[in-house]
């Protein structure tokens, strides 16, 4: 059993790997050439062999793209081996600048297609640029500690810790920390 230490601090340094063994394992069984599935995703095809060497660093929505190409979630994309029933997967899959700006993908959980449940942190003056979504996605922030500037396309929303936020993620957003201290927050992703 593990300790609650290690429930709560995740050191996932082979996620690269875990990822480039999953997208080549989903591509074979689709039956689908590198060069395929670079066109499916609208990726390109030095990305694919750089991700399934897990040398190419990629983005949370090149991710997106990349399981919606395979026909598959995000969460079986990134999730490593032992997570096979996939409730609980505690993967980092975004490092900032500082040491205290993560994001871990907890878990999933059935929805019309799949929740995600995150934590996030930023360190003081760090950001994170979300890529506009499918119309479909929704996402929910609850903020632990903080305050969340959430840059919008209709303006500045900031969410103060112990209040949450709802939103469409199919215009682009920013997570930005404008505070001195480190921000928390949860997110769910839901489809």
């Amino acid at each position: 059993m593990r300790s609650q230490e290690q429930e709560s601090s995740p050191e996932r340094p082979d996620v690269l790997a875990c990822v480039g063994d999953n997208v080549r394992r989903l591509r074979q069984a689709a039956g689908m050439s590198q060069a395929a599935l670079a066109a499916a995703s609208g990726l390109s095809r030095r990305m694919i062999v750089g991700i399934e060497s897990g040398e190419a660093n990629i983005s949370l929505s090149n991710l997106d793209r990349l399981a919606a190409a395979l026909g598959t979630s995000f969460s079986h994309v990134v999730r490593p081996a032992e997570a096979s029933d996939g409730s609980r997967i505690r993967s980092l899959l975004w490092q900032g600048e500082t040491p205290e700006s993560r994001a871990v993908l907890l878990g999933t959980a059935p929805a019309t297609r799949e929740t995600e449940m995150w934590t996030w942190a930023l360190g003081a003056g760090e950001r994170y640029e979300g890529e506009a979504g499918s119309g479909a996605w929704s996402e929910m922030v609850f903020v632990i500690e903080g305050t969340l500037d959430m840059e919008m396309s209709d303006g500045l929303r900031r969410v103060e810790a112990g209040d949450f936020l709802i939103f469409s993620s199919a215009e682009p957003y920013a997570f930005v920390n404008g505070g001195k201290g480190v921000l928390r927050f949860l997110r769910n992703v839901v489809l």
